[in-house]
């Protein structure tokens, strides 16, 4: 309960008395380490806290799990009836190698599966199309076909397995390729659960995997929404990232504001198509960053989820309160990582990972050590998958929801991150909207500037990276990296061209042509795409169908 006026005007007065008479006079003999202190995102940090710093209205501003405002968590009993699904992000070269990598992560105990897809895949070429040379199966699988994703698969029963797709602009193909799939293995698509991310705002913002211009994006995902609520219920239909918008330098507080942005225009254009609040946002999810600032990363989740509720039930008048929740997947900070002394990270990804469990994650990716030089080995991926396990079954913070509740320090940065946030929402409204602001490039300004403030900070040494602008030794050249032969894309665009002689290219062509007739009128396009999907159509051939209709995004360039 909030303490009473008196009350916290005494405490503010033995603090002034605190610092002048104590602080101050050893940190003249002792200076402070920095000056001023600050968090990883600037914020400035105050010695110590007291309740005049934090003083909620308990159930205004915290209120219990699983009730609203949710800043205490989405579910009542948190990790006390079950942990977080343990969702270990994994793809890389052929379908078959990546099945491979899949069947070893469960072996192991993961709980989910969670897909990478090559640049290819998630730009909507083809494995044989000249652009790609070079990147097939690098960053992620390579996926041409259905058949690609009947191998992918191979094995693993889509209904007792979610599954999460690291996909944004080919969304809409790679989720049909997923219900294909299911439907082979008998299991009805309103049995499967997964989340693909769909989240293409942050793409013209931070990360550049778009396709479209923003109108047609926006058509899609909404087509999306609306296919799913009636035929794919248990699906997740976006996942809206504030993790690239983090990895991209932006501070704590513009990963709340500008992911929370990004969730709002999307439910602005699935209540344009006419569609109910109740009808979609509870399958609405979130995607947020792990960074090195355990306490400030804590309190963001939990200002995330606090600003997300008051959002969805003041602004849009949800009445569910499973419209209200913000459940989110975390993974760790992949720019946090260093290539030297690489087994330094584990310890990183270990703090990162008990930001995220004591946030009140849902799901989390813990990268692996050696992820700054190549693609993680089987071993590298397995110390990730076991930091996990010790966090869950060896160090007790799962055994309360909340657990750093009521430090005064977290509730005031809650409070702080939560108010900066909206004064970035309020901008981006008085601006018209995130379109506009992506326009005229105001997110992407203020995140470079972020990130230059980073890398000054790193170069000048007030910011210290162990083993990198400190406590440096010298090293051997790395040895046991995982490479990806350049023999993929030739493996690849073979098994693409056999899929092409063997299918019903009259089919083919019908399903494409049905779609660009859908494309260029106002249908949902998830039927037409899941059909061409049904005869082999690639990602790449209805991928350019759609460009022929809605052409391509060209990025504005803002110095």
């Amino acid at each position: 309960m909030v303490q009473p006026e008196d009350t916290v005007v005494k405490v503010q007065k033995a603090y002034q008395e605190w610092e002048e008479n104590s602080y101050k006079k050893i940190t003249a003999k002792s200076p402070e380490r920095q000056n001023p202190m600050t968090t990883v995102s600037f914020t400035p940090v105050k010695p110590l806290y007291t309740p005049a710093d934090a003083n909620p209205d308990y159930e205004e501003k915290l209120g219990f799990p699983g009730h609203y405002p949710f800043t205490r968590g989405v579910y009542p009993s948190m990790y006390r009836s079950r942990f977080w699904t343990m969702r270990q992000y994994a793809g890389f070269g052929t379908a078959k190698e990546s099945n491979e990598r899949y069947k070893f992560l469960l072996a192991q105990g993961q709980a989910g599966l969670s897909v990478a897809f090559d640049l290819p895949t998630q730009i909507g070429y083809d494995s044989d199309d000249p652009i790609c040379n070079g990147e097939v199966g690098k960053v992620g699988v390579a996926i041409d076909t259905l058949a690609d994703m009947e191998i992918l698969f191979d094995a693993i029963p889509l209904d007792k397995i979610s599954t999460s797709m690291t996909i944004n602009a080919s969304a809409s193909v790679l989720l049909a390729m997923y219900i294909a799939v299911a439907e082979k293995q008998g299991v009805p698509k309103s049995k499967i659960s997964g989340t693909i991310q769909n989240d293409i705002l942050k793409e013209y913002i931070a990360r550049g995997t778009y396709i479209y211009p923003p109108k047609p994006s926006m058509r899609l995902i909404t087509n999306i929404f609306e296919y799913c609520s009636r035929e794919v219920p248990k699906w997740n239909t976006i996942s809206i990232s504030g993790y690239h918008i983090r990895e991209a330098g932006s501070t704590a507080a513009q990963e709340v504001g500008f992911t929370i942005a990004n969730g709002i225009e999307y439910v602005k254009a699935a209540l344009a198509a006419g569609m109910d609040i109740d009808e979609f946002a509870g399958r609405l999810s979130f995607f947020f960053n792990a960074h090195n600032d355990m306490l400030e990363e804590v309190a963001k989740y939990r200002a995330a989820r606090r600003l997300w509720a008051r959002i969805m039930k003041e602004q849009f008048g949800a009445k569910d309160e499973k419209s209200m929740m913000l459940r989110f997947h975390t993974q760790t900070a992949g720019s946090t990582l260093t290539a030297q002394q690489v087994d330094n990270n584990i310890v990183r990804v270990t703090i990162q990972t008990l930001a995220a469990v004591m946030g009140g994650t849902q799901s989390l990716h813990t990268n692996s050590k050696d992820e700054a030089l190549a693609l993680p080995t089987e071993q590298s991926v397995q110390i990730a998958l076991r930091t996990q396990q010790i966090v869950a079954f060896e160090s007790g913070v799962a055994n309360t929801a909340d657990p750093l509740a009521g430090s005064y320090y977290v509730e005031a940065m809650t409070d702080q991150i939560e108010a900066d946030a909206v004064r970035y929402l309020e901008t981006i409204a008085s601006m018209g909207g995130v379109i506009p602001a992506i326009e005229a490039g105001y997110m992407q300004g203020e995140i470079q500037k972020a990130a230059y403030q980073t890398e000054m900070e790193i170069e000048n040494g007030r910011q210290i990276i162990v083993g990198q602008n400190k406590f440096k030794v010298k090293e051997e050249s790395p040895h046991n990296l995982l490479k990806i032969d350049m023999k993929v894309q030739e493996e690849q665009t073979k098994f693409l061209h056999s899929i092409r002689a063997q299918r019903n290219n009259d089919d083919v062509q019908k399903a494409l042509a049905a779609l660009k007739a859908g494309a260029e009128g106002d249908a949902n396009l998830m039927p037409l795409i899941l059909d061409a999907v049904r005869v082999y159509a690639s990602v790449g051939e209805i991928c350019n169908t759609m460009r022929s209709v809605f052409g391509e995004y060209k990025e504005s360039v803002f110095i």
